[in-house]
């Protein structure tokens, strides 16, 4: 019974497409290439590590405010500021439907 189960795990593994074997591998390559950059990193500088830590949490924060797209453990902050900073719904409907009327043209002298 073992064998057969053996078998079967082993058809099942070659059923699977072998772009999900590339992709997980460009997965975990990725990832330990991030753990090698983020160790140089802090190697470097705490103050210059703490920089680019603020920074990348200020674009993704501005970028929930704005896009309204933060994940559920975020949203009521997300929601709390963005009383404060515009979002993309804001600008619709602070813009003019129509054209303003054209400023009367002053008649040339000869």
């Amino acid at each position: 019974m073992n064998a057969l189960a053996a078998t079967t795990t082993a058809d099942r593994l070659r059923e699977i497409p072998s772009e999900f074997w590339l992709k997980g591998l460009l997965v975990v390559v990725a990832f330990i290439v991030a753990i090698l950059i983020f160790r140089k990193i802090a190697e470097v500088n705490k103050a210059v590590l703490a920089g680019i830590f603020l920074f990348a949490a200020t674009m993704i924060g501005f970028n929930w405010i704005y896009e309204r797209n933060e994940p559920a453990w975020a949203t009521s902050t997300v929601t709390w500021l963005g009383g404060f900073f515009p979002g993309k719904g804001s600008y619709g409907a602070k813009q003019q439907t129509t054209a303003p009327a054209a400023a009367p043209v002053a008649a040339k002298r000869s």
